[in-house]
């Protein structure tokens, strides 16, 4: 009846510049997007205020049918980026919409590689979400880079990693062209991150690997077990303590160990474990001489403190380098 009228205007954006074919593309109408698309006075690729074309709608939101109904427009870009230059396929990917995948890359002019401003490709945010199936379509393909890292240095594997997708992990890692040991510009591998974040299935996955190196620090010297240790991951921190290639006792840039970051934070699982270990040093001073014991009562963890004092091997009197202060007397440092 709209439609039927002389003062309607079907092209009218509303509130956040969305025209009536951008709403009824994300809410997957068919029928009213079939009707707003015989008319000539209706653009299928007008953008919105955040730069999303009805196509991207549709491809987010999974409505295969509108997105054939788009597709089969003249007008229609199917690589039209929005603001933060994601294509269709991109917002597909980070819903998970297999089939909306399936049916892009079934064009020969969508570039699945096609990266956004951030350098986020599809699988990267597939990656990144979780998706398996939407990961497994795009490995599938010759023409896909599965190592492609985003303006920060992390690859759809580092990401699934940090997120502990483990599923997507094996994925990535089972394909020859990705390298499970590429850091990030912090420094920090797909396997220091699935450490640091306690996501222990990810972790096992990487260490029955030989090609990664589970000891390998960051840019600010933190190893895996430091960065677990730091955040309390008991389970992570057992499972790297069992290799042979990590080293316990490892100071990070400021000399602080995995021991002294459990003291501080108050683990005392972590604590117990490290204790356990015959080459952890549980009065090793970092660059500033001040023990896991004085970073323990500096941070109020007083069950820790118990621990520690209960061990014959504490020093509970050990001064800091920066004016001699020790555990008891202490100042805010």
């Amino acid at each position: 009846m709209l439609l039927g009228r002389d003062d309607i205007d079907p092209d009218k954006p509303g509130k956040r510049g969305r025209t009536p074919l951008s709403l009824a593309a994300c809410n997957g109408h068919e029928g009213v997007v079939r009707a707003l698309l015989e008319r000539d006075d209706v653009n299928p690729d007008k953008p919105d205020d955040a730069g999303r074309a009805p196509l991207s709608q549709a491809a987010y939101k999974g409505h295969e049918g509108v997105v054939g109904l788009l597709l089969g427009q003249d007008r229609v870009n199917p690589n039209k980026p929005g603001l933060g230059g994601r294509t269709p396929l991109s917002w597909a990917a980070r819903g998970g919409n297999q089939g909306v995948v399936e049916i892009l890359l079934g064009r020969d002019d969508v570039d699945p590689n096609k990266p956004d401003h951030h350098d986020i490709t599809p699988l990267w945010l597939a990656a990144a979400k979780g998706h398996e199936g939407v990961v497994k379509v795009l490995l599938g393909r010759d023409d896909i880079n599965p190592d492609m890292p985003n303006d920060d240095g992390a690859t759809p594997l580092s990401q699934a990693a940090y997120d502990g997708h483990e599923g997507v992990v094996k994925l990535l890692l089972a394909q020859d062209g990705v390298n499970p040991d590429m850091p990030d510009h912090d420094g920090q591998t797909p396997f220091w991150l699935a450490a640091a974040n306690g996501h222990e299935g990810a972790v096992e996955v990487f260490l029955g690997r030989d090609d990664i190196n589970p000891d390998m620090p960051n840019d600010d010297g933190a190893t895996p077990l430091s960065q677990a240790a730091f955040d309390g991951h008991e389970g992570v921190v057992k499972l790297l303590l069992a290799q042979d290639g990590v080293n316990p006792d490892r100071p990070d840039c400021d000399g602080q160990t995995a021991f002294s970051w459990a003291s501080c934070n108050g683990h005392e699982g972590v604590v117990k474990l490290l204790l356990g270990q015959d080459n952890v040093n549980p009065n090793m001073p970092d660059h500033h001489g001040r023990t896991p014991l004085m970073w323990a009562a500096r941070s109020g963890r007083e069950e820790v403190v118990k621990l520690l004092l209960a061990q014959g091997i504490v020093n509970p009197d050990m001064p800091d380098l920066s004016s001699q202060n020790t555990t008891f007397v202490g100042r805010p440092l």
